[in-house]
């Protein structure tokens, strides 16, 4: 990917990612009063320092593949543009539901955690995980995979698209309700929430409860693409909103320390679990 393309990447997905945060700064809602110091200084470095991760992963990608198959270096520029859709779907939308859908077993759960600790819904989440949750995802490998072999501004507008529609799913103020609210609005309705991410059904996976008939943490995986939940069975659709959001540990203890979420292994839970993440996880396995 050339100079130009990386910046304009990285300039319009700053500038979505400010549009999403100005709209819920003039509404009041991007300083939620349940966001606790832990909260702020992880959202913080969520904002300023992890898409930095999320580059660095396509870079050190795009070098290794450099390395090993040099000879592959643009060999698919000839592609039209919706057979690198469709590949770009397959390697990092479809690879990362189920990146994400791992996540939320025993195993990974610590380097997802930070991400569901939020007792909020806002576009400062957004990039809130583990370092390692960035660090080890196929789907951003896989990407600079492509990049090599010559996808270049098919995955600019690509990411642009899919960035979009992540911070709109996680954004405090639910576009989606109008959908929702108008007659005539429903077929269309029907069709997007089935398509991709949307506030009410990925509000619903961020749900503080699974028992309410609302919420869903043991589904709506999807980042970009719902219909990954809908051909897995693993999609819950109500058209509502969760009332309570964030973990049932941290009710009971208090926020995990944010420099334990971000890092850990490397830092440790200070708490009296013995092991990070088990008695945190809710009773998903």
């Amino acid at each position: 990917m050339d100079t130009l393309a990386q910046w304009t990447q990285v300039l319009v997905v700053a500038s979505v990612m400010a549009a999403f945060a100005l709209a819920e700064w003039t509404t009041g809602r991007l300083f939620p009063a349940e966001a606790t110091r832990e909260d702020k200084r992880l959202d913080l470095v969520a904002i300023f320092i992890l898409p930095g991760v999320t580059g660095s992963v396509l870079l050190a990608s795009g070098a290794v593949s450099q390395w090993l198959v040099p000879g592959w270096r643009d060999a698919l520029s000839g592609w039209s543009w919706w057979q690198m859709l469709a590949l770009l779907l397959l390697a990092d939308d479809f690879t990362q539901y189920l990146w994400h859908r791992l996540s939320h077993t025993s195993l990974m759960w610590p380097l997802h955690r930070a991400h569901h600790s939020a007792a909020y819904m806002s576009v400062r989440i957004v990039y809130r995980n583990n370092l390692l949750y960035y660090a080890l995802m196929p789907g951003l490998w896989l990407s600079g995979l492509m990049l090599h072999l010559g996808f270049g501004w098919v995955y600019v507008v690509y990411s642009i698209i899919k960035m979009t529609v992540i911070m709109g799913a996680h954004c405090a103020i639910r576009w989606d309700e109008g959908l929702y609210s108008r007659p005539w609005l429903r077929p269309l309705a029907w069709l997007i929430e089935r398509t991709i991410s949307t506030p009410a059904t990925h509000f619903a996976h961020h749900a503080l409860v699974q028992d309410d008939g609302i919420g869903h943490y043991t589904g709506n995986y999807g980042n970009l693409l719902f219909v990954w939940d809908m051909l897995l069975g693993t999609a819950r659709i109500t058209r509502r909103y969760p009332p309570a959001y964030g973990l049932q540990d941290d009710r009971r203890h208090g926020p995990e320390h944010w420099l334990t979420q971000l890092t850990f292994p490397l830092r440790r839970s200070q708490r009296a679990e013995t092991v990070f993440g088990r008695g945190s996880h809710r009773p998903l396995d």
